[in-house]
């Protein structure tokens, strides 16, 4: 084919060559390169490597000559020593994202980091207000019409190809063919260098397994099916998707495409069936992991990328219905505001497109954000949520943006909380060994009562469990959560003056902190306070309460429970009651005893049901009682 193409006047060839130029040939690309010139490098694991190899051999052996290159990119991997001390006065390297590679390098400045928002980026080139006098970009082979594919890295890449002054391309057999926008024709490039070699490949460093076990699990709770996801940077939001294989219809629409969305492809649980906009296509703008990723998606009709821009456009996100957007953060602090982006000053982060996507599934319909993270950082045993984000912190998710907090001890919904609420929710889902402290520091910051009790027994998912009623209303059995009070002060007042009696045999109608904090701090590993939910709308809806103390003088235990007024008689208090049982039999207990309002004719029914029997009578109440068989 070397007779078949031809030149225009601007010596840009119109057919695609066999005669690309060799790697030997490359440096020739940079003979007419000036001081003070912008180079883009294509993005993360499409960085062209040997174009950037041959880059730094021409400014090393030109190193008199070039000074104060700007090598530009939105996300380098740190794999390349662009940082080296031999370039200082040649270049310096902007990333609009800092890469775990080169956290080090920002920090000594002796690099640059420009924050914005991915979405804005294209735009950023296409106005010249970061005008490209070089792109060094990364394809696959041209097809028979001289298309080339951008392949695993088109987000703001192809902007900077149509905008660049000069663009040279890396032609790599390795680079799979990905459908949508990242297609370009060789007649637009200047520079081809034929050069086959491996992609970079990322596996980001993840919790340890038992953490990210839990954190996933408490994950698939919250994702419903036929929702749209994301998937941010990083090891947890990717690792957390192995849990969702039993979702039904899931979608994606995520500026990232990760080696845990090609697994939900494979196993059929992401079908894009149900995606409001670009249905049945899986739609990313780039993607990092490993080589079989890449082969998945290699010619894969399902799969298209798209610019930058599109992917992270807030009207397109917020028209994905059930969009949910799952990303992790490195801090949160107790009012519900995360960072991203940096720990105190120092930066090893970036804005990305968790923000955008943060922002866009809250205003979806149906839609949820949820920031997953272990509750502390493994090299450090510090803790991650934290009473203030630290001095000089950048607030990447605003607390009003964020919904859904997830670690592995378990979920917080800031959703319509209050900042006292948020505190005590996330207090709740952090390390045991820090909840004492965060507890103080809530009281020293005024965010929560100072009359605030904490009781330091831990969280029993042991004692969780889904049960139906003979009526066959599903119900969610769990233990009670210091975060609880809000709920449990709405069930309360949520009962007839009746109810509240006959529960508490008291005329008294008031339920205030100090006496509702009593429910919510009990020693889970003495006595039991269970809660039965429902979920509509993605939030608990509290209809019984059930709760037993321990007497060890008799190994017996006190029950009471109370059914709301609106689900009473559809068998709630008899499901309650067995639950109770059972967990009263494991823990050694030898029976209950029950005091019930002889006016009580509800609850004297469902005693007498479930085998108690009257051991005292006096003034309108019974003392009942229920010896367990062995």
């Amino acid at each position: 084919m070397g007779s078949q193409f031809e030149v225009d006047g601007e010596g840009r060839r119109r057919r695609h060559p066999d005669d690309f130029l060799s790697p030997e040939e490359a440096d020739a690309i940079f003979g007419g390169l000036r001081s003070g010139a912008r180079i883009f490098i294509g993005t993360a694991c499409g960085e062209p490597q040997a174009l950037v190899g041959a880059l730094l051999r021409h400014i090393r052996a030109h190193e008199g000559d070039l000074f104060d290159l700007e090598l530009l990119q939105i996300w380098g991997l740190g794999r390349t020593d662009f940082t080296d001390g031999d370039f200082g006065r040649s270049f310096r390297h902007n990333s609009l994202f800092v890469g775990e590679g080169m956290a080090a390098a920002f920090a000594s400045l002796r690099a640059d980091y420009t924050p914005a928002f991915p979405s804005a980026v294209p735009d950023l080139i296409r106005d010249g207000t970061i005008p490209i006098d070089l792109a060094l970009v990364q394809t696959s082979l041209p097809d028979a019409d001289g298309n080339l594919s951008l392949g695993i890295s088109v987000d703001a890449v192809l902007a900077a190809t149509e905008e660049a002054s000069i663009v040279a391309a890396q032609a790599n057999q390795e680079m799979p063919r990905v459908g949508g926008e990242g297609i370009v024709n060789i007649r637009d490039i200047d520079r081809v260098v034929r050069v086959d070699e491996p992609l970079l490949e990322l596996v980001e460093p993840r919790p340890p397994p038992e953490v990210m076990d839990k954190i996933g699990r408490n994950v698939a709770r919250i994702v419903p099916d036929g929702a749209t996801i994301q998937v941010g940077r990083g090891g947890v939001p990717d690792a957390a998707l192995s849990h969702l294989q039993n979702k039904k219809h899931l979608g994606l629409h995520s500026e990232l495409f990760t080696d845990g969305a090609a697994e939900l492809m494979r196993s059929g649980a992401i079908d894009n069936s149900k995606k409001t906009i670009d249905a049945g296509k899986a739609v990313a703008s780039f993607s990092v992991g490993r080589r079989s990723t890449y082969d998945f998606i290699d010619e894969n009709p399902q799969v298209e990328f798209r610019t930058i821009d599109r992917t992270c456009d807030l009207s397109v996100i917020s028209r994905q219905r059930r969009m949910t957007a799952l990303n992790t953060a490195l801090e949160i602090d107790l009012t519900g505001q995360a960072t991203a982006e940096s720990l105190g000053g120092r930066f090893c982060g970036g804005v990305g497109g968790e923000a955008e996507f943060i922002r866009g599934a809250a205003a979806s319909s149906g839609g949820r954000s949820i920031l997953a993270l272990p509750s502390t950082r493994e090299e450090e045993s510090a803790s991650r949520i934290v009473p203030r984000l630290g001095r000089c912190a950048s607030v990447t998710f605003h607390r009003c943006d964020v919904r859904y907090v997830v670690t592995e001890y378990g979920i917080a919904d800031l959703r319509g909380k209050s900042v006292r609420d948020r505190a005590m929710s996330l207090i709740g889902i952090s390390h045991p060994d820090i909840r004492p402290w965060l507890v103080e520091e809530a009281k020293r910051l005024s965010l929560v009562y100072q009359d605030q009790v904490y009781h330091p027994a831990l969280y029993r998912e042991d004692l969780e469990a889904w049960r139906a009623t003979g009526t066959g209303l599903s119900i969610f059995l769990r233990p009670v959560r210091i975060s609880d009070e809000p709920l449990l002060k709405e069930f309360f007042y949520s009962l007839s003056d009746r109810s509240l009696y006959r529960r508490f045999a008291s005329a008294r109608k008031d339920m205030p902190h100090s006496r509702i904090q009593e429910f919510v701090t009990v020693d889970l590993s003495r006595d039991v306070v269970i809660l039965a939910l429902i979920f509509r709308d993605g939030r608990e809806h509290l209809i019984g309460f059930a709760q037993y103390n321990r007497n060890e003088r008799d190994r017996l235990a006190e029950l009471a429970l109370v059914v709301r007024d609106d689900y009473q008689r559809q068998g709630v208090g008899t499901l309650l009651h067995s639950y109770m049982t059972d967990i009263a039999k494991k823990s050694g207990i030898a029976g209950f005893t029950a005091e019930v309002l002889e006016d009580n004719l509800p609850a004297m029914r469902l005693i007498e049901k479930m085998g108690f029997e009257t051991v005292e009578a006096e003034g309108g109440a019974k003392e009942m009682r229920l010896i367990f068989d062995d």
